[in-house]
Order: structure tokens, then sequence, then C-alpha cells
């Protein structure tokens, strides 16, 4: 196993791994909506889908691959209700075959984001 360091992506903010190396697959930790550039979070469950995909994009980058081998993707939302305008923004950045994903509803997450967004991507 070999650890992921994004430049591009949020620090992680705990013991734990941007993202691992892990043979044929790479597991990309869960990203909050955090943006790199200035430790903020955007307003708005669109703007935070867009920045915890991106940051997860930079994380898989880092390791050579990118959203397009994502092979399955788990969505955490603090309110489902806003499920729909989730998935119109998630759904620009990934072409068919579209990974496998879950998408559940959290009593919480940190930093008081409105999504948390993990994924597994492969190398093959």
């Amino acid at each position: 196993m070999k650890a992921i360091v994004a430049k591009d992506a949020p620090q992680a903010i705990g013991p734990y791994s941007q993202g691992v190396d892990c043979g044929d697959f790479v597991f990309v930790s869960g990203q909050l909506p955090i943006n790199p550039e200035n430790g903020e979070i955007p307003e708005g469950i669109a703007a935070q889908t867009n920045q915890a995909l991106k940051n997860a994009d930079a994380i898989l980058k880092a390791s050579g691959l990118s959203l397009e081998n994502a092979c399955k993707v788990t969505v955490y939302l603090s309110d489902i209700s806003e499920f729909a305008e989730m998935n119109e923004c998630y759904g620009k950045f990934f072409k068919e075959p579209c990974p496998a994903r879950a998408a559940i509803q959290a009593a919480a997450l940190p930093k008081g984001a409105k999504i948390e967004i993990d994924v597994i991507a492969s190398k093959k």
C-alpha cells in the first residue's frame, strides 16, 4: 500500500491518507468540499458537490488516474432532500458507463459540510 499525496486537494484533517494505492485499485478518502486554495467551503449543495468531486479527481490525478477510472462512489449528504440538485451536478463529472454509487444521508458531516464523497478507482 502506498499513500497518495495531492497538492491540489485539501490535506487530511486527521490520521488518514488523502488516498491509497493498493495495487489494482486506488481508494480516495472521503472528500469534503474544502477549497484547497483558501480552506473555505462554498455555499450550496451544487457548489459543494462540484468542489468535493474536484478534490477527489485531484487525488486520483496524483496517482495517474482520474474520475474516469472510478468504479464505485459513495456520496454522504447531510440532507437527502438535496439529492436531486447534487445528482444534477454529479452527472456532469461522469460519462457512460457511470460508476456504481450509493448515496445516503448522514446525521452530520465534518466542518458542517453538506456533502462528503469517497471514490474507489480501478487501474484496469
